[in-house]
């Protein structure tokens, strides 16, 4: 057993992520050869955990992504007719020095900067949120979302999905004051998990004896060289609903009576078409994303 790219594999086993299932089986069949020699072999019962560990370069704190636009004199968005476009596409990460999608990455730390000016710029009468992601990391979405709640208070925004809004996407997305999903589109995934992988008897096929030398009970829970004990499977799983819990509470807390925690949870992480999504209040309406983005620039500078 020959591990590739470790620092890959740091950020995908043992912790939660909220990414549609489809996505990390997607993941982890593509870059499996590339990881561990031989790839992974995926049973049918399903996958388990994914986490992220931020990239030192990247910083929310000092605001290095957003500060480098202000010395730009540049804002970190289009600017459509006092309309500001943010766009949430591919797979969402905690930390990136950039915004907009790169690698097909959006960054929360990116997301933050853009909403942040967004909301103190007076040119700016009204945010669209362009969503196009499967969802990502768990780490940076909470803060990121509050960050769309608050500004939705004071700016009409609107979340308009160009394909789908699952999972972290999805828990962005509905913190704006309405949300447009296109004719067969797709949204939800409210939920989260992980996936633990055990390359256990990988190692004894290959003559390697691992011993594990762990300071503290719990020091080595999850690691990948032996079987996952069931207790620690119940405190990863303890973490996941927690996760769950978090992302309902916030839908619930944005959408009000339309769409309330109960009902996401109740959904059970579906993944629904628009016709499903609309009928219980996920979403506001069933549109094209250009006569949407056209009616929202129209209304917010009638307003003016």
């Amino acid at each position: 057993m020959t591990v590739l790219l470790p620092h890959i594999m740091m950020q995908l086993v043992d912790m939660p992520l909220v990414l549609h299932p489809g996505k990390v089986k997607a993941i982890l069949i593509g870059l499996g050869g590339r990881l561990v020699e031989g790839g992974f072999r995926l049973e049918d019962d399903g996958i388990q955990v994914v986490d992220h560990w931020p990239a030192q370069r990247a910083g929310t704190l000092a605001d290095n992504v957003g500060r480098a636009y202000d010395r730009a004199g540049q804002p970190p968005y289009t600017l459509v007719n006092n309309v500001a476009v943010i766009p949430i596409e591919g797979t969402l990460v905690h930390k990136g020095s950039y915004v907009g999608k790169s690698s097909g990455q959006t960054s929360y730390e990116g997301l933050q900067a853009q909403v942040a000016r967004a909301g103190r710029d007076d040119r700016v009468k009204g945010i669209v949120f362009e969503v196009d992601s499967y969802g990502g990391l768990v780490s940076g979405v909470a803060q990121t979302c509050e960050m769309i709640r608050r500004v939705s208070e004071v700016k009409p925004t609107m979340s308009i999905l160009t394909d789908a809004a699952a999972s972290a996407a999805y828990w962005l997305a509905s913190q704006a004051r309405q949300i447009v999903i296109p004719p067969d589109g797709n949204v939800g995934s409210i939920g989260a998990l992980a996936v633990h992988t055990d390359l256990s008897r990988q190692a004894d096929a290959d003559g390697v004896t691992v011993t594990l030398i762990a300071a503290g009970k719990h020091k080595a829970d999850g690691n990948s060289l032996t079987p996952l004990p069931e207790d620690v499977r119940d405190r990863i799983q303890a973490r996941v609903e927690a996760v769950r819990q978090n992302f309902a509470a916030a839908v619930g807390r944005a959408r009000g009576k339309r769409f309330t925690a109960d009902a996401a949870l109740a959904t059970e992480g579906a993944t629904l078409d628009d016709v499903e999504a609309l009928k219980i209040g996920m979403v506001d309406a069933i549109g094209y994303p250009n006569d949407a983005f056209a009616e929202f620039v129209a209304a917010v500078n009638r307003t003016r």
